[in-house]
Order: structure tokens, then C-alpha cells, then sequence
């Protein structure tokens, strides 16, 4: 089940353009995030020619104008970490994926004042840039061009106090999985339970479109964020971090 839920955040957050490489599933998206930069190598666990693979997405990616960064989970040829490492590749961004296995424990939001969108729209991303404290116009770009072009059902959510967004995030649903992604408090509202109220207005959405569970994935020294999951009931289910020779 565990490679399931990679598949399902794999497609929840789309690439710009995926190549797919003897099993390796190579993902670009001008930049943006790690997640739509990276190479995935979870269809190919055979040892054979790393390095020469290794080379040919590091070649695909200078074309690209990017640097190659390899997703490096628990369903990756064994010795692919070792072999970056001693080609100097650095640990970028340790984190876990966590799931939520009945979202019928989950609590009803006390605070509703949210505003709701089944797409993507130019107010909800100026809202998650600005609480994101800015994005690039190029990153912007791809951000909408990737959310946009999206087959599963999805929910764009912005937290109201007053008139005032404090925090935004989104939902997407495969099957009868939920997962989070975006979820992000205004600096200066943090610790005030708004984080928490946003999500359980996405589960209590899913729960109404057919989710059972729900899955996410959080960086590991994000400390807040993991307390607040732990408290929700999330679990963790396995560890994932990036391998790059540049610290992104």
C-alpha cells in the first residue's frame, strides 16, 4: 500500500513534463519544488547501470536548465543513495509521509469562514504566494501551469478571520485518499489553531466526496507542522528525502 500512497502524491502534484527512463520516471516543471524537479526511480529497483542512468538524467536535467536532484524512498534500487553520495551528492529536505486511516475520527472545523474552489484560481494563488512570503513570476507560472492541468478532483481552500487570509491550502482526492499539500499559516497568525481549523474543513470536503483516508507529506524539522499532524492522527508510514549536489 506504502508505494501506492507515492503514486498517489506523484499524481496529486503534477510535473510540467515526465520522461519516463527504464522504469525511472524523470520530472520537470521549470523549477518549481522539489517534487516536480526531481528524478523518482520507484518502477526499476535493479542495479545494473546506475551510473551510466545516473549520467543520462544529469545530462537531461543540464538541458533543462536545472540542477538533478533524485528522490531517494524506500522503493528505490538499494544502492542508488550510496552510489549519489560518493558522486558528492548532498541530503536535501529529510521528510515523511503520514497517513490518516479513518477520516471519520477526524473533528468538525469550528471555524468556517472558508472560501472554496474546485479549481485554481488567480485569487488563491496570490493569497498562497503572498503567505508563502513571495514566489518568482517564473515559479508562479509553473505553479498554475501544474495545478491547472490536474484530471483529479481537487479542492483550493483559504481560511478566513474576518476579512483577513491566514491560512490556504488544497485537497486531492484518487480513490479514497486525501492528500494535503500547500497548507500554509500567515507568519503572523501562527499558533492560533488556524492551521488545524483549515484542515479539517479539506478532510470534512473529502469525507463529502468520497474519502475514507488521507495521506500527506511533511519536511522532518518542521517541527509545528509534525506536532500538529500527530495530533490530527496522522502516522508515519515511511521516510523520503532528495539527494543534490546543490542545496536547494
Amino acid at each position: 500500500m506504502y508505494k501506492k500512497i507515492e503514486e498517489y502524491a506523484l499524481n496529486a502534484w503534477p510535473a510540467l513534463q515526465t520522461l519516463v527512463h527504464d522504469g525511472w520516471l524523470l520530472r520537470f516543471a521549470d523549477g518549481y519544488t522539489k517534487r516536480s524537479n526531481s528524478v523518482n526511480a520507484i518502477y526499476n529497483m535493479e542495479e545494473d547501470q546506475l551510473m551510466q542512468k545516473i549520467s543520462q538524467c544529469e545530462a537531461l536535467y543540464h538541458k533543462a536548465g536545472l540542477d538533478a536532484v533524485f528522490k531517494i524512498t524506500p522503493f528505490v534500487p538499494g544502492s542508488l543513495d550510496r552510489t549519489l553520495e560518493a558522486r558528492g551528492y548532498k541530503v536535501c529536505d529529510p521528510s515523511s509521509v503520514m497517513i490518516l486511516e479513518d477520516l471519520n475520527a477526524a473533528a468538525e472545523p469550528k471555524l468556517t469562514n472558508v472560501e472554496f474552489s474546485a479549481s485554481l484560481t488567480p485569487q488563491w494563488t496570490d493569497i498562497f504566494a503572498a503567505l508563502n512570503g513571495g514566489l518568482s513570476d517564473r515559479h508562479q507560472v509553473a505553479m498554475q501551469k501544474m495545478l491547472s492541468q490536474t484530471v483529479l478532483k481537487t479542492g483550493y481552500f483559504t481560511l478566513y478571520q474576518g476579512s483577513v487570509p491566514v491560512a490556504c491550502g488544497l485537497g486531492v482526492i484518487e480513490d479514497n485518499f486525501v492528500g494535503l499539500f500547500d497548507i500554509i499559516t500567515s507568519v503572523e497568525q501562527r499558533n492560533r489553531g488556524y492551521g488545524e481549523q483549515l484542515i479539517l474543513n479539506i478532510l470534512k470536503w473529502a469525507k463529502e466526496n468520497g474519502a475514507e483516508q488521507g495521506y500527506l507529506q511533511v519536511v522532518q524539522d518542521n517541527k509545528p507542522a509534525n506536532r500538529l499532524y500527530d495530533k490530527l492522527g496522522y502516522r508515519h508510514i515511511y521516510s523520503y528525502w532528495y539527494r543534490s549536489k546543490n542545496l536547494l
